[in-house]
């Protein structure tokens, strides 16, 4: 339509495939390629009308311990990318344009906490789009400090339905 501002999902068209409720299991492994932690995954990733974020992604992490965390990434869109500052961590995420099949997703990562410790996350979705698979490589000043290896499964589309559940859980 002429003279309509193109929004995020019209801009990052893959990125928008990942909107909605994701489940799966993180495992990370040490430099030593030994498994140091696993726990279970809910991301909920969304993109909202209203508000100052286009994106906003809930992650809420499990652990068989009964351990639980929350981390909430909203983030703004410029340049080509979406971009977050959680106060935690800071980054970046944008489409990979040359991968011809439209798959995957590039994001970098600084921990707050660790100036020198960062990392680049590759994201690859499947084409029917209810699966996706990501990769972690965690570095300090040039080695290799672990890696995050994530399955997921998309459980559901509908974000909206989460965020009401997470809101009574509160």
């Amino acid at each position: 339509m002429k003279g309509r501002k193109m929004g995020l999902k019209e801009e990052m068209a893959l990125l928008a495939r990942h909107e909605g409720v994701w489940e799966g299991v993180y495992r990370h492994y040490g430099a030593d390629g030994k498994l140091a932690d696993e726990h279970r995954s809910r991301v909920i990733c969304r993109f909202p009308e209203e508000g100052g974020f286009p994106y906003h992604q809930t992650n809420i992490f499990s652990w068989a311990d009964g351990r639980s965390e929350v981390q909430e990434i909203p983030a703004v869109y410029k340049d080509g990318k979406i971009w977050w500052d959680t106060g935690a961590v800071k980054g970046w995420a944008t489409e990979l344009v040359l991968d011809e099949n439209h798959r995957s997703l590039v994001l970098y990562w600084q921990a707050a906490a660790d100036p020198e410790l960062y990392l680049y996350e590759m994201v690859q979705i499947s084409d029917c789009g209810k699966k996706r698979v990501r990769t972690w490589h965690w570095i300090r000043g040039g080695d290799l400090q672990s890696r995050t290896a994530i399955e997921e499964k998309l459980v559901s589309r509908d974000w909206q339905a989460a965020d009401a559940k997470l809101k009574r859980a509160a």
